[in-house]
């Protein structure tokens, strides 16, 4: 991976007080997506939860809260690209924009004292060669701000009430 790639990858974690599995359930679900979602954009998520690569649900999105893009709504595919039960699920988008831009969002689970270590993945680095030109007006879609607030979303959906594993133990 070139400098520039990593330039091209916003990566977090956060520490949630909930086993993988129960993290994933949420992950996997087309209707978890939208109740974490910090950016705003997501509206409602149509489809069955994701089992495999190559499983696909469909997304209403609005960017309205971003502010950037005039698109009013519009609609994407969501494409499973890895899948690895209670451990890993990334995936890109598909729909009316064609070839289609190509960036990944993942998340990565690994079991902690306490909880579960969840790493956030948003990388824009193997975009299609199509849309080179507007890569720097377009992205980062999302910031590291609302990954951020997302994995705290998704603690508190998890985990309502509970610390951070490994807090105060200091």
């Amino acid at each position: 991976m070139t400098e520039s790639d990593t330039e091209r990858i916003i990566q977090v974690q956060r520490a949630i007080a909930a086993t993988p599995a129960a993290i994933f359930q949420v992950l996997a679900s087309p209707a978890g997506h939208v109740a974490i979602d910090a950016s705003g954009m997501l509206m409602s998520a149509d489809g069955d939860p994701i089992v495999a690569v190559d499983d696909r649900f469909t997304v209403q999105m609005d960017r309205e809260s971003l502010q950037d893009f005039p698109l009013g709504e519009y609609e994407v595919i969501v494409v499973i690209t890895r899948f690895e039960q209670d451990q890993a699920i990334a995936w890109t988008v598909d729909g009316e924009l064609q070839p289609p831009i190509g960036h990944v969002y993942e998340y990565e689970l690994e079991l902690i004292d306490g909880g579960t270590l969840v790493t956030s993945t948003y990388d824009w680095s193997r975009i299609h060669p199509n849309w080179e030109v507007a890569a720097e007006s377009i992205f980062p879609v999302i910031s590291e701000t609302n990954l951020r607030a997302t994995l705290g979303i998704l603690a508190r959906t998890v985990a309502p009430g509970q610390g951070r594993p490994g807090a105060g133990d200091d």
